[in-house]
């Protein structure tokens, strides 16, 4: 009973710590406040379920960075969306409070202005790295892919938006 009890505050703490940021993060990668919010709760549904049956996540915010990530790519496969650019250019704006249309201000369009211009791997690097404030080896864990890999290619990205910022 102690060690349930013991689990149970793990995780409603973990929740705390990083329901807002998994939010932003499925907000972002989806632009559709209604299914970043499904996306967020189904991300600590998958994670209490995993704790429940017993096992050991070692990096809870990483651990839901990838559950998060995997659902979104889930999400984008059943309803075949193409990309989140496609769906700015049909003019998706799903900015419907004050508080939003706040947080989408002007320099939030002067980063995407750059960031837009990215091939999609340099735009996701750099909106973990710096946007969601992730290490390199929460990124590896999330990614699955090898640190090498990730630093080259947050190097490339730094450079390539430089390249952008200075052309403009």
């Amino acid at each position: 009973m102690k060690k349930e009890n013991n689990m149970e505050k793990t995780f409603l703490d973990s929740f705390e710590a990083h329901n807002d940021a998994i939010f932003r993060f499925c907000y972002f990668k989806t632009s559709d406040r209604e299914k970043a919010l499904d996306i967020t709760q189904d991300t600590f549904t998958k994670t209490w379920e995993y704790i429940a049956n017993g096992k050991k996540i070692d990096n809870i915010k990483a651990f839901l960075y990838r559950v998060a990530n995997n659902l979104v790519i889930d999400s984008y496969r059943r309803k075949k969306m193409d990309s989140l650019d496609q769906m700015r250019e049909d003019g998706y704006d799903n900015a419907t409070d004050e508080h939003e249309k706040t947080m989408t201000a002007i320099e939030g369009d002067e980063i995407m202005k750059y960031l837009d211009k990215l091939d999609e791997p340099y735009k996701e690097i750099i909106t973990l790295r710096y946007i969601h404030d992730l290490s390199i080896d929460e990124i590896v864990e999330i990614t699955g892919e090898s640190g090498n890999t990730i630093s080259v290619r947050l190097h490339r990205a730094l450079g390539k938006l430089k390249k952008e910022v200075k052309s403009n």
